[in-house]
């Protein structure tokens, strides 16, 4: 058919002859005044469309969207075969209250031993406050969340640089935060304290709904048009438990980055070198926790924007399945591949959090017809008693498609060790047309992204918009109603391709970037930059969770050769949550956070306590 290819349906593809094509990115790399200008030739009617329909082209987006017969049906939104059940797990109702679930996944973890945290010479060890030391601290009249509060304050006041009241925040307010940990110190003091949560510290990323605050999405005028009547469905639900809620934490603008610039309030650095991004778009949860001011935040992922950040910050992030969190009060709310989920220090704490949030909205109980949540029995240090029948999927070429050496090599050290240890099996595995897969992605969250903020910037806001933002939308706008059906029916065809995949394997193991924490150029501060070499190189393993809506967890692994956090990215079957925390549990075992980010806030005590 000349220039048009026709693809042969799934069941008719021999994977086996599939060749790995490395991903080649044709874009310019522009900041300062050629950035300015290059956004402004791009929003100019005709010249702009003739910039972006090149960018399309030279990156074979034209070819897949407008040159290619897709024989299979579209799928608007991730829909999910029946699935067998989860081994060595724990069922919790979606309906029982956040306050059970927690007490659920406390009896699913392995027994607290205080001396571990709480001792007078810490040594040279270096290891991150979990939610079980902020409870046994106050419960044993070490301190109080009121103490803590002021420490945190203090610390959050002192920040002047950038625009915002830390790097890490967009919104907080001293009084708020006064006000909720004097409730819980007087809880503590009755002796009636609601849950393990209680008085701990959570921070909330910018595009969910969390009262007293403002919503702005990281930019500087949403707040001004949409406003904030109550807690998003996840919020609520940690504040039910006791949860002390920090403030808003910073982000890339609207989600539409993922390097964590954002030039309206600040750019967010990372904890373990200032001079470095976080990744995006949830940098300030991420940031947040592995500077050691909360054990935990909530994000949203739409195209890796938890676990990104926890990969390049050192820290863990999860990504649920599409639908096992409720959206309501979010910004996300009504695309197909986001969803809010939990960046914490630890593995513990993450599985703790999510506990509390999980849960479908109605509509998604009705449409997507979830298995009922899992919790996995972590009874021991290295994780649950199935691990050892687990199969772990490895595509080498991809696997090895990275910056970095170092990269690839921490995490085969972590597959050999699971192997040896614990006895899983790694498979070589092949995933076809992964080119395809993230073409499907852009176009996906694009639209919907374009959809939602249509109205906003019809009204003249898009000149607030920051400059990446902008060169984000006018690409998203040149997509054509028959690119994104196009891109629906490759989302099915992936669909089928991964659950092939699934039938031989438990989850696919990759690392989770290709590459570490990227230097922010000194003229990317002010009005930022566009990069899609790095893009393309922070996101390359992260997307197929997105589109297909699997779970999928970030794990710290370890460090290259500059100290800088690697993470290992574990993708499990749909709803199998508890399989991957599972997985995950015995990596953060075999590979334990040693190294203290070169910032960091010690704010449950100045020194170990005895």
């Amino acid at each position: 058919m000349g220039k048009f290819k026709v693809m042969k349906p799934v069941n008719e593809v021999d994977v086996s002859c599939v060749k790995y094509k490395e991903e080649d990115i044709k874009a310019p790399h522009l900041t300062g005044f050629l950035f300015k200008l290059f956004v402004k030739m791009l929003e100019a009617p005709l010249i702009g469309s003739l910039i972006v329909e090149s960018l399309k082209k030279n990156n074979g987006m034209t070819q897949i969207f407008r040159n290619t017969v897709i024989p299979e049906e579209p799928m608007f939104r991730p829909v999910f075969p029946s699935q067998k059940p989860e081994l060595d797990v724990v069922p919790v109702g979606e309906d029982e209250s956040p306050v059970n679930r927690l007490e659920t996944a406390l009896k699913c973890l392995p027994q607290y031993d205080p001396s571990l945290s709480f001792q007078a010479d810490s040594g040279s060890s270096f290891r991150y406050w979990k939610i079980r030391d902020y409870a046994y601290a106050y419960r044993s009249k070490l301190t109080t969340p009121s103490v803590v509060a002021e420490q945190i304050i203090s610390i959050i006041e002192e920040f002047k640089y950038d625009k915002s009241p830390t790097p890490f925040l967009i919104s907080f307010d001293a009084n708020e935060v006064r006000k909720q940990a004097e409730a819980s110190t007087h809880r503590f003091e009755q002796g009636h304290p609601i849950s393990i949560l209680d008085g701990v510290f959570i921070t909330i990323k910018d595009d969910i709904d969390c009262l007293p605050h403002t919503t702005t999405g990281g930019t500087t005028w949403l707040h001004e048009e949409r406003y904030v009547e109550k807690d998003s469905v996840v919020v609520s639900r940690l504040r039910s438990c006791g949860a002390i809620l920090l403030g808003k934490a910073n982000m890339h603008e609207l989600g539409m980055g993922t390097s964590g610039n954002n030039s309206n309030y600040g750019t967010t650095r990372n904890p373990h070198s200032p001079e470095r991004y976080t990744g995006g778009s949830s940098s300030g949860s991420a940031a947040i926790v592995a500077s050691g001011l909360c054990p935990a935040a909530l994000g949203t992922d739409g195209g890796g924007s938890v676990r990104i950040p926890a990969s390049l910050c050192g820290v863990t992030g999860l990504k649920t399945t599409y639908g096992r969190t409720d959206m309501t009060g979010s910004l996300c709310a009504g695309g197909t591949v986001e969803v809010v989920s939990p960046l914490a220090s630890s593995l513990e704490d993450t599985l703790l959090v999510y506990a509390v949030i999980l849960g479908s909205s109605s509509a998604d109980r009705l449409n997507l017809n979830p298995t009922p949540p899992c919790l996995p029995k972590l009874l021991s240090h290295n994780g649950g008693n199935a691990i050892g029948s687990l199969r772990l999927g490895k595509y080498t070429t991809w696997f090895n498609d990275v910056h970095s050496s170092d990269i690839s090599d921490k995490c085969e050290d972590i597959l050999k060790l699971l192997s040896n240890n614990h006895g899983c099996q790694v498979v070589e595995i092949v995933v076809p047309e992964l080119e395809e897969m993230r073409a499907a992605h852009v176009v996906s969250i694009g639209s919907a992204t374009l959809c939602s903020l249509t109205p906003y910037c019809e009204d003249g806001k898009t000149p607030k918009l920051s400059y990446d933002t902008r060169t984000s939308f006018a690409i998203f706008k040149s997509f054509s109603a028959s690119d994104y059906i196009a891109a629906q029916c490759l989302r099915r065809r992936l669909m089928e391709y991964h659950m092939d995949i699934f039938k031989n394997v438990d989850v696919i193991v990759t690392p989770t970037c290709g590459m570490t924490a990227p230097l922010i150029p000194p003229e990317a501060v002010k009005n930022g930059e566009t990069n899609f070499q790095v893009a393309a190189y922070l996101m390359r393993f992260v997307v197929a969770a997105n589109l297909l809506g699997f779970p999928a967890i970030s794990v710290p692994v370890g460090y290259d050769k500059g100290g800088m956090p690697i993470g290992l990215q574990i993708m499990g079957r749909p709803w199998a949550e508890a399989t991957v925390l599972t997985l995950a549990a015995a990596v953060e075992e075999l590979a334990p956070i040693t190294k203290k980010p070169a910032v960091f806030h010690d704010v449950l005590s100045t020194k170990r306590i005895h």
